[in-house]
């Protein structure tokens, strides 16, 4: 069943993306989708004592937190410009490693983590340990929010009411 419900979550994409609905496009998207479910169905549905309701409920939090993601990757794209252009550039680059706990149970809670601080500019995830993240932030600008903010709007997405 998950397998199924993941299959078909990663053929409609293909297919909404690629826009191409010709048979050799479609039958390469059926093959591709088909390996990607055999590796990697777990990671989507790992928890699976979740119920429909509540998956419907987590789906429907996704845009919000993706707004408000890419708020913050604006912010940042104009923090590291600021950066960037300033006359002294090396007073306002303090590269440092952040550790934290994030405190999220699934592998794809972390992996949402993860993938949002890499997207954001000045800040890369480096590993993943449990529920510890060492980040490489280039400034402390950079730095605040990671442990905080933004660990508690993915925690938000996927917790059960």
């Amino acid at each position: 069943m998950y397998r199924a419900i993941t299959f078909i979550i990663l053929l409609v994409t293909w297919l909404t993306f690629s826009g191409l609905f010709d048979p050799f496009h479609i039958t390469l998207g059926v093959i591709a989708c088909t390996l990607v479910t055999w590796w990697s169905s777990d990671l989507l549905f790992e928890d699976r004592s979740i119920g429909l309701a509540d998956r419907v409920r987590q789906a429907g939090r996704i845009p919000g937190y993706l707004l408000w993601l890419f708020g913050q990757i604006v912010v940042a794209n104009l923090h590291v410009l600021r950066i960037a252009l300033s006359p002294d550039i090396a007073a306002n680059i303090q590269p440092q490693i952040v550790r934290f706990r994030s405190g999220l149970r699934t592998d794809f809670e972390k992996f949402v983590l993860a993938q949002s601080i890499t997207l954001t500019p000045g800040t890369v995830t480096l590993r993943i340990e449990g529920d510890v993240f060492t980040v490489h932030a280039i400034s402390q600008d950079a730095a605040d929010g990671l442990a905080g903010t933004m660990t508690e709007r993915v925690r938000r997405v996927f917790c059960i009411d």
